[in-house]
């Protein structure tokens, strides 16, 4: 296998990886009342087949990239989306909606082993240096998916009902699988030991886990809620004490190496709170659209278009932006237009024209786009070697918690003011504009940790080091 089919099938098995993701979610959205209405579940239960996903994938996304790191990617990428596919199979013929629950953790759990992998792939085949086209079109299918998702998923819905949109993941995932078990990627050094230290791993699953689960139960409880602050509480704790412990331990499960990256960590905390403030104005344009202007699922993802569209072109755009003028003017910049973005939506109301509301949504894209992939590109690129696997758990545990930080903030502010008539009740129109400004301000602090990160394109520093790297698996390969 030559070195570009090695890349090539590299990406395809990621942007596949990922887009099976990105799909799943979205299209469940539109499942959920066809689902609940199936099973007689009730609201609480239908919540649950998302948090039990969310949970399981925010506990162990970190710790799949570390046994990725040990025991190999492209073998955590065939188990995680071999099991993903069975476990969709399973939900799609579940007897009842406590065997949805069940089974959307167990795919949780699948989908915590082949995400990280998804990256850490393109580190593996890819030098820093030419990391950005890759992750661009990764970027950009994600939005494709993301975009697809409703639009599928309600065609699946009207005319097969709500188990076929987890029938459809499995062909899917048997190709990706075969994809997978005919790629050959280099296999870095190992650097220390990699025994996998069990008390670290429990704290490291126990903080994100409790920290989502909370964060998800906002919309019901309240912030001020002595659940919530509880919840919050536990999840701090257990975190100071994983950190202890990883002071201490022989063999941690986050090395020093990956602790002490200025740029790793700056671009995870970028991508949280920006993710948070895109996702939360989704979460309150949804309701704006579909409680107050009366808008079905279908008009509304219509609406988002531009949205997506801009994800898609201005990924390459933000490549080039990030090899001219470096990694922290770029995130600068996709920063100011995400929170520009969003402010623009905070003035729109029943009497606005469709071109402010496309305009908006197209800014808000364009600048995802840029934060994407500057954040990806930095965590992927800056990773030392042997540990892309752990860097990119954390990046996307960052993407997981940020959309539920997100949402929890923009509920917490449209909550409290119910005005208890009409189909907008529980979501009234008044409070839109705070909660949109209040997330515009949430995503503005990303251009804190924006800031942190390095003048030059991603991974530029180790360029030598990975060419070396590089030389090595060549001779390897060659013996």
């Amino acid at each position: 296998m030559t070195e570009n089919t090695r890349r090539h099938l590299a990406l395809a098995v990621s942007v596949a990886g990922a887009m099976i993701v990105a799909l799943d979610g979205t299209v469940l959205l539109v499942a959920q009342p066809s689902l609940q209405r199936g099973l007689g579940a009730s609201v609480a239960q239908v919540q649950w087949t998302s948090t039990a996903y969310l949970l399981a994938v925010a506990g162990l996304l970190v710790i799949a990239g570390r046994l990725g790191d040990r025991y190999g990617h492209p073998r955590l990428m065939f188990i995680g989306v071999l099991g993903f596919g069975a476990a969709s199979a399973g939900i799609a013929l579940a007897p009842n909606v406590g065997w949805v629950i069940v089974l959307r953790a167990v795919q949780g759990v699948f989908g915590a082993l082949l995400q990280p992998a998804t990256l850490a792939l393109l580190r593996l085949t890819y030098t820093p240096d030419r990391l950005g086209t890759p992750v661009a079109i990764r970027t950009g299918a994600i939005g494709i998916a993301a975009a697809a998702g409703p639009l599928l998923g309600g065609v699946l819905v009207e005319q097969l009902g709500w188990r076929a949109v987890f029938w459809i993941n499995v062909p899917v995932a048997l190709v990706i699988a075969a994809l997978t078990l005919a790629l050959r990627v280099p296999t870095p050094a190992r650097t220390g030991s990699q025994r996998l230290d069990l008390v670290g791993a429990a704290l490291l699953a126990s903080a994100p886990a409790i920290l989502v689960h909370t964060l998800a139960e906002v919309p019901t409880r309240g912030w001020t809620a002595a659940p919530t602050w509880l919840g919050f509480a536990v999840a701090a704790g257990v975190a100071v004490v994983f950190v202890v412990h990883e002071r201490r331990a022989a063999h941690p499960i986050v090395p020093l190496a990956v602790a002490r990256s200025i740029p790793v960590t700056a671009s995870m905390v970028l991508l949280l709170v920006v993710s948070g403030g895109m996702f939360g104005a989704l979460f309150v344009s949804t309701f704006f659209f579909q409680g107050v202007l009366g808008l079905d699922a279908l008009d509304t993802a219509l609406r988002v278009l531009p949205l997506t569209a801009l994800m898609v072109l201005g990924a390459p755009v933000a490549t080039a932006a990030l090899r001219r003028y470096g990694a922290r003017h770029t995130a600068i910049a996709g920063v100011g237009l995400v929170v520009l973005g969003i402010a623009a939506l905070s003035r729109i109301d029943p009497g606005s024209t469709w071109i402010l509301t496309e305009a908006a949504f197209a800014v808000l894209g364009a600048g995802f786009a840029a934060v994407m992939v500057t954040g990806t590109g930095t965590v992927v690129g800056d990773a030392p070697p042997g540990y892309a696997g752990v860097v990119g758990g954390l990046k996307q545990t960052a993407m997981n918690v940020g959309p539920t930080l997100g949402i929890a903030v923009a509920a917490g502010v449209m909550l409290p003011k119910p005005s208890g008539v009409g189909p907008a009740s529980a979501m009234p129109a008044p409070t839109m504009g705070p909660a949109l400004l209040t997330l515009a301000g949430l995503a503005a602090l990303g251009l804190l940790p924006a800031l942190l990160l390095p003048r030059t394109r991603p991974g530029a520093r180790n360029d030598t080091s990975v060419s070396a790297d590089e030389r090595v698996h060549t001779a390897d390969r060659a013996a």
